[in-house]
């Protein structure tokens, strides 16, 4: 499929000079085909309203008339320039910061093109962008795409280069799908579609166009699914686990806590799995704090006591040591040795680690994905658990499961996912649900409150540090740019820092070093840091019994699921237990989804709620955490385009016809190319 612009480097497009190559590699771009498939994730409005049209809050674009002199004010090294401006027979005051350099251009009697945000109470306009008709215009009217970028990549510079990359290469585009499936669902044709998605003259094309990449996307995502579960469904050469229950229950009685009826379920289902001569591939899902490590960590125990290894993946440091340091509590008493391989081990004890784990004389690995390097070999994997499965590519999961000969998989996530959706996105597992909470977890109570009761909200936190807990803090993300997110976290360490002065206040982000992370973790654990400012480093499984108190800024820039999540980091000792959410939603949607987690601390109700509020794909929309990553497609909301891709991928699969038939080859050599199916034979 696209073989051709697979292959050519993306130094090729026009205009693309050394130094865009390097930025365009920093964001995963290194051939023709990978630009031309970075899709936007959503678009500037530029269209003209109607001043009437507009409310008080929207960021909108309109047209008016220059009717008076423009004033500067200054306000130290800042400028104000504002001016009055008359559109659709309103009069009103368009304000630009720090742009004084416009004064001259702003005559009267002008036509001027402005976008902002209106202020309907003061008749005021924040101005963004400022266009002349009388120059030729650039944005007004269209649908500009905003694409995620990072490092010194802009905007303007990756639209240039998608743009000439499809006046280049555009017709070598070829249609991936068969026929009967583009005119079943009446598609637009690749090309076209793939053109539009970037340049979309208005809002119906953009929906036509991003419904025919949201099919594509589903379908081969299904397609690669059922492919492989229909080569697996057969096969007996799993490994065969023979611990007697007996010695399992030993085990399982030395735990520091009694397992919930939903846990025990889970563990029957899976040991039935382990018994059987198929390889087990589960899916193991519940919600934060339901005890999934328990239940992986007796599938781990009988692998071990069947004489195999086991593999336990993650997706962050942070994890990854606190597993290791739970799992070596839980196994020592039976002689089970637990090694730890992230990126930071290295020299000397890296090399002792990966020789120890050849020889056997280590029982279970835990790692992120350096557990997936080709130095690392195991005597003998048996099982093969993955936390936070989502966060890990289908590929990235199959290198560790061909680390040994078909060990069993159980992969979990902890955001609660509707069964059918659940069934649909993972359509290769069986799927396992804990929808119980262990027994003595005190809920934690929600409140949602305005930015204007922060003094409120400092008081709080005093009131639990003083009586010995811990409490953390989460920055928003403002841009998808991880610069932007570190200085906002930076930022607010510093207003902390000052508003707390007889605290110690810590700060955890995404570019401090592995030792940096694991240092101020360490400090928190140990209770010498009080409040930790953090990015959402700390979203996933972070354990720290003593803290109480969560502290969301602008939760409204978060989706449910995220929320949920970072909710689920306190509430893990015997103290009760609170989230603040800080936000002003302007919107009603938003103040219903703050509603949401105020109502509700059951995991699968939220993402119930969630599926209910999204409803169906939206073309400006965003995207749903917590299951597989799609370039245009978003599972929660296209479901219903999921389902239909399910079942077509699923009928075409078992048709022999589709394993010889000339029509489908290139759908068969886009298989055969999945890391996947390598070693598979699919003909």
């Amino acid at each position: 499929m696209n073989n051709r612009l697979d292959q050519i480097p993306v130094k090729e497009v026009n205009g693309v000079g050394a130094r865009k190559v390097e930025e365009l590699h920093a964001v995963g771009v290194f051939t023709v085909k990978d630009l031309i498939e970075y899709f936007p994730f959503r678009y500037e409005d530029y269209r003209q309203k109607p001043l009437g049209d507009v409310k008080d809050g929207d960021k909108a674009t309109v047209q008016a008339k220059i009717v008076g002199m423009p004033i500067v004010q200054r306000f130290g090294k800042k400028t104000k320039l504002s001016c009055k401006v008359l559109a659709d027979y309103s009069m009103f005051t368009a304000v630009w910061f720090n742009r004084n350099y416009l004064k001259d251009q702003l005559e009267l009697d002008r036509e001027i093109i402005l976008t902002g945000k209106w202020d309907g109470r003061r008749l005021q306009m924040n101005v963004t962008q400022s266009e002349f008709p009388d120059r030729g215009t650039i944005r007004s009217g269209s649908l500009q795409p905003v694409y995620s970028v990072g490092g010194d990549l802009t905007q303007n510079s990756l639209r240039k280069a998608i743009a000439s990359a499809l006046d280049q290469y555009g017709d070598a585009l070829e249609e991936v799908l068969p026929e009967d499936l583009v005119s079943k669902y009446d598609l637009m044709p690749r090309p076209q579609a793939i053109r539009l998605l970037h340049q979309p003259g208005d809002l119906a094309e953009g929906q036509e166009a991003r419904k025919r990449m949201v099919y594509e996307e589903l379908f081969l995502f299904q397609l690669k699914l059922q492919a492989y579960r229909s080569l697996n469904r057969d096969r007996r050469d799993g490994v065969l686990h023979t611990t007697p229950n007996a010695v399992i229950r030993e085990f399982v009685r030395s735990l520091p806590f009694e397992l919930t009826d939903a846990q025990k379920n889970v563990e029957l289902e899976i040991l039935k799995d382990m018994r059987s001569e198929a390889c087990m591939n589960r899916l193991l899902q519940g919600d934060v704090g339901s005890g999934k490590t328990a239940v992986a960590a007796i599938a781990l125990f009988t692998t071990v006591r069947s004489g195999f290894q086991g593999a336990l993946m993650v997706p962050t440091e942070i994890l990854a040591e606190q597993h290791t340091r739970s799992l070596t509590q839980m196994f020592e008493p039976f002689g089970i040795t637990v090694g730890l391989l992230t990126s930071s081990v290295t020299g000397r004890k890296r090399k002792d680690l990966l020789a120890g784990l050849q020889m056997g004389l280590i029982d279970i690995l835990v790692g992120t994905h350096a557990l997936i390097q080709d130095e690392v070999n195991f005597r003998s994997l048996g099982l093969v658990v993955t936390d936070e499965q989502h966060r890990f590519g289908v590929n990235q999961r199959s290198v560790l499961r061909r680390k040994g000969y078909n060990p069993d998989v159980l992969t979990m996530t902890a955001t609660p996912i509707p069964r059918t959706l659940a069934i649909t996105a993972f359509g290769d597992m069986d799927v396992s649900t804990i929808a119980e909470r262990p027994k003595g977890r005190v809920p934690i109570e929600t409140y949602w409150v305005k930015h204007e009761m922060m003094e409120r909200v400092l008081g709080f936190i005093r009131r639990e540090v003083s009586q010995g807990r811990q409490a953390y803090m989460i920055c928003p993300l403002i841009e998808e740019s991880e610069k932007l997110d570190v200085q906002n976290a930076i930022d607010l360490h510093m207003q902390m820092s000052q508003a707390l002065p007889e605290y110690k206040v810590g700060l955890l982000h995404g570019r401090m070093t592995a030792a940096e992370k694991e240092e101020m973790m360490r400090q928190f654990y140990a209770g010498e840091t009080h409040l930790l400012v953090s990015t959402t480093v700390v979203e996933v499984g972070v354990d720290v019994p003593n803290a109480t108190l969560m502290v969301i800024m602008d939760a409204d820039r978060f989706g449910l699921s995220q929320l949920h999540q970072l909710r689920g980091r306190v509430g893990r000792g015997e103290h009760a237990s609170y989230c603040v959410l800080i936000a002003d939603p302007k919107s009603e949607l938003g103040r219903q989804r703050m509603g949401v987690m105020t109502d509700t601390n059951d995991g699968f109700e939220v993402s119930r709620r969630d599926l209910e509020l999204r409803g169906p794909g939206d073309f400006f929309g965003t995207k749903q955490s917590g299951l597989p990553e799609f370039k245009v497609a978003d599972m929660v909301a296209d479901f219903k385009v999921l389902e239909q891709a399910r079942d077509d991928a699923a009928k075409l699969v078992e048709d022999p016809f589709f394993w010889t038939s000339p029509s489908y080859e290139s759908l068969r050599s886009g298989l055969e190319k999945e890391e996947t199916f390598r070693g598979e034979l699919i003909d």
